[in-house]
């Protein structure tokens, strides 16, 4: 029966890199390990014959014999005389890429002690802005993973130990033949620790540890943005069998202001003002996190102006001064009137129109545009 094409078993063009062999490889055997499809008579031969695509397109010089020559130049009897005991160590491969699947850590030469890096967590705080800018020292509580007292650690229920695995005789790694290779891997009943937990401890379920809180102070640095983060290092979850613990990441969620919107160092806000004050100017009382302070808003002041106060706005993690505030004036009209106000608005336009087009500028240029499109267009 002919063998399959490498490049077809993992899906990948015969021009891929190294890494995305590797990348393929990885997909596929986590798909069809053993291990994982336990129910799947048919696992097994597909995980072996993606586990000989890979062992020879992952070695450069067996890959360019393969490219040349097909099968015949990486079949088991001439591969032997022609790498010999120089070839690619693809157990050291295997376990590489199958570090994920028996949990992330790596056992020690016996297979004893088998160590286990705990995850990484992260914790989402959330800051008011005025918080975020001046910065401060929080409290949090999260979930930690502390020695079991009931077993001290062993995972075996009091009175019971721990025996040595019946899979690898204790040695946490098993062998397995590929075609002509003999691939070394952590064995998949103890997971590379060498002992099985028959009686497991009640509290802690057999993993030897429990799950509890601690107190952590965070200090937030002053200027921290949206969805920066904070790293406490090796504050995450504790790892298994004596590994180090992960690290703990503070997510930083800033609450919507009321009056300002942050955009890196700079703030915005709107600020309304009513068209008598917009026509005559005046002066107004703006806000800013450093407190009030009086804006000049000069006469013929149009919707949309914007007035820059530097200095007024953040100074940021990464720069070098504080931004500007930025307040955009919107003109709002006057609602509920009464009659008397009515009639004096009637009478201001009135007098607008009899001096013509000169206090509104900006309508008149608009409506000369729209005759001349009219008549162009002949509506």
């Amino acid at each position: 029966m002919a063998k399959p094409d490498y490049y077809a078993t993992l899906g990948i063009a015969r021009n891929a890199s190294e890494a995305e062999v590797k990348k393929a490889y990885r997909k596929l055997a986590m798909k069809h390990h053993p291990d994982r499809n336990p129910n799947d008579k048919t696992a097994g031969e597909q995980f072996k014959v993606i586990s000989e695509a890979y062992e020879v397109l992952s070695d450069s010089r067996k890959r360019a014999a393969y490219d040349q020559f097909g099968h015949a130049g990486v079949d088991p009897s001439a591969a032997a005389g022609a790498y010999g005991a120089g070839g690619a160590n693809f157990g050291d491969i295997f376990g590489d890429i199958f570090g994920d699947i028996f949990g992330g850590g790596k056992a020690n030469a016996t297979g004893r002690g088998y160590a286990e890096q705990g995850s990484d967590l992260r914790y989402n705080l959330e800051l008011s802005l005025e918080e975020a800018v001046r910065g401060k020292t929080v409290q949090i509580r999260v979930p930690t993973w502390n020695t079991c007292d009931e077993c001290r650690g062993s995972g075996a229920k009091g009175g019971t130990e721990p025996k040595a695995c019946h899979t690898c005789a204790g040695a946490g790694q098993v062998r397995i033949q590929q075609g002509f290779f003999s691939i070394q891997q952590a064995c998949p009943t103890c997971r590379g620790r060498g002992t099985v937990i028959s009686n497991p401890c009640l509290k802690c379920q057999g993993q030897g540890r429990v799950q509890e809180y601690k107190t952590l102070s965070v200090r937030i640095p002053a200027g921290i943005d949206n969805n920066d983060r904070i790293r406490l290092a090796g504050e995450g979850e504790a790892g298994l069998h004596g590994g180090p613990a992960g690290d703990l990441y503070v997510q930083v969620q800033i609450r919507d202001h009321t009056i300002f919107t942050r955009e890196g160092a700079d703030l915005y806000c709107e600020m309304p003002i009513n068209f008598t004050v917009a026509a005559l100017g005046g002066e107004l009382d703006v806000p800013t996190l450093d407190g009030r302070i009086s804006l000049k808003i000069p006469s013929e002041t149009q919707t949309g102006k914007v007035f820059k106060i530097r200095g007024k706005g953040i100074k940021t993690l990464r720069g070098a001064g504080p931004g500007d505030l930025l307040c955009r004036v919107i003109i709002e009209t006057p609602v509920n009137l009464n009659k008397k106000q009515k009639e004096i608005l009637q009478e201001l336009d009135d007098s607008l129109k009899k001096e013509g087009g000169d206090h509104s500028p900006r309508a008149t240029s608009w409506f000369h545009r729209v005759k001349l499109f009219f008549e162009e267009m002949k509506f």
